[in-house]
């Protein structure tokens, strides 16, 4: 019963993403779009959504609300995240700030993912590095329904290529 809900479920978003003029393996491993210098960063649905309305004066303007999860221990590195878009729920895009505890100006390769270890059903998404805060925007959806212990797992690919990977709880209904 799981794989055949699995294999629809899969068709299903295949169909979706070629209807809207992705390829499925880029929809299922980057939702977001490539990095863009203006300090804007675009959704799985399409819109774009400008990070810093204020760069100007020097003051940082979200245009979401952001929600701080804590410093959580990935590897040998405490990190930072952050929490938009609201709760996580099932079928929806959720928004995770990764905070790395050094500056590399975005040579580091951050993935996260909501869900479980494994990420079944999960839809990974890539990190866009938004120079102008120093950290990463990661837009993923989250698998429908929810697995039970919900978290938002990080995986950051250092230039060395090596790889750690971590988890936090997200914030729920």
């Amino acid at each position: 019963m799981k794989i055949t809900t699995a294999i629809i479920l899969t068709i299903a978003m295949s169909l979706w993403a070629i209807a809207c003029g992705q390829s499925s393996e880029k929809e299922s491993q980057t939702p977001a779009a490539a990095p863009q210098e203006s300090g804007s960063h675009t959704h799985a649905d399409g819109s774009t959504h400008d990070d810093h309305a204020s760069e100007s004066t020097g003051e940082e303007d979200h245009a979401h609300d952001e929600t701080p999860l804590g410093a959580v221990t990935i590897g040998d590195m405490q990190v930072e995240l952050a929490q938009g878009h609201g709760a996580v729920a099932a079928g929806q895009e959720g928004h995770l700030v990764v905070k790395l505890p050094y500056s590399d100006n975005g040579a580091t390769i951050v993935r996260a993912w909501i869900g479980g270890e494994d990420r079944t059903l999960s839809f990974v998404g890539k990190g866009e590095y938004a120079a102008s805060h120093d950290d990463y925007d990661i837009h993923a959806i989250a698998p429908d329904p929810l697995p039970a212990n919900t978290m938002w797992w990080i995986e950051i690919e250092k230039p060395d290529g090596t790889k750690v990977v971590g988890s936090a709880k997200p914030i729920m209904n």
